[in-house]
């Protein structure tokens, strides 16, 4: 006799967001240089109906939470696991900028893992082109 396998919570979120009416989460990912580009994109993708999570620090532009070099590397590690977090809420994923860096890279690599599209504010700096 087989048993049904139990979900995890991705799959369980997946599929409580397939019977909602929630409109598709997309999740802003790119380098914090192109910070202005995220808030133009956040607003076009908000219009189109979009509900929109993205970077919410910038630590290239100063700030006492990061001043602290020790503090800030620990900030950053805690940052991109939370960015993980909300590549794996979102429906799909929007790459911001014409420059793509090694977390963004990982980024990227991560929503294909999970099965996520990718789209590209600048489709010829998509690494997998």
């Amino acid at each position: 006799m087989s048993y049904p396998q139990l979900l995890t919570p991705e799959e369980q979120l997946a599929d409580a967001k397939r019977l909602s009416t929630l409109p598709r989460i997309v999740v802003i990912c790119g380098s914090t240089r192109f910070m202005i580009e995220m808030n133009e994109a956040d607003l076009r993708e908000t219009e189109a109906g979009r509900i929109v999570v993205k970077p919410g620090c910038d630590m290239k532009s100063p700030h006492a939470l990061w001043s602290d070099p020790v503090k800030a590397a620990a900030l950053k590690v805690r940052l991109d696991d939370l960015h993980r977090a909300k590549i794996r809420l979102a429906d799909e994923v929007l790459v911001v900028g014409d420059y793509i860096g090694d977390s963004t890279r990982a980024e990227i690599a991560y929503a294909r893992s999970l099965g996520k599209p990718v789209r590209f504010t600048h489709p010829e700096v998509d690494p997998d082109a």
